[in-house]
């Protein structure tokens, strides 16, 4: 009995951690510049690839709180922000995500190649690559509870 309750007691931790490092949910952007929230993106896995969308934007007072990205060049040109999806396609290798042309930035318009992990110290931080060949920016997301 001791050791069907020990193997029990065991099997709801691991799942619990394994959940806790799970890269689907939602995830609060923070704006390199300012330093303050700038959006939600609800990050989820359909037929195996990655796919983030922003589900809301934190909008200073007095900016158009529904905005379009004018600056995008793709299909996504002129289409509410919200709503958007901004990771597209991303492929699992090993305990990261990645893949070319990955990420938009809505702001400027530009998509980069981007690789995504899971902190390994802090399971509650993304880490969210944007690159161009070996130039990149890498930015922390924090897992919304």
């Amino acid at each position: 009995m001791k050791k069907a309750l020990l193997l029990v007691s065991v099997l709801v931790l691991s799942i619990s951690f394994s959940f806790s490092q799970s890269i689907v949910g939602k995830w609060k952007t923070i704006d390199d510049e300012t330093g303050k929230a700038k959006s939600i993106v609800e990050i989820s896995i359909k037929d195996g690839k990655l796919y983030g969308k922003i589900i809301k934007l934190f909008v200073e007072k007095g900016k158009d709180t529904d905005p379009k990205c004018t600056e995008c060049e793709d299909y996504r040109k002129d289409k509410r922000i919200i709503g958007m999806t901004i990771i597209t396609g991303l492929e699992k290798d090993g305990d990261e995500w990645e893949g070319d042309d990955g990420i938009l930035d809505p702001k400027k318009g530009s998509i980069y190649d981007c690789k995504i992990w899971v902190d390994e110290d802090n399971a509650d931080l993304l880490n969210v690559r944007g690159y161009i060949g070996f130039i990149y920016r890498t930015q922390n997301w924090h897992r919304v509870k």
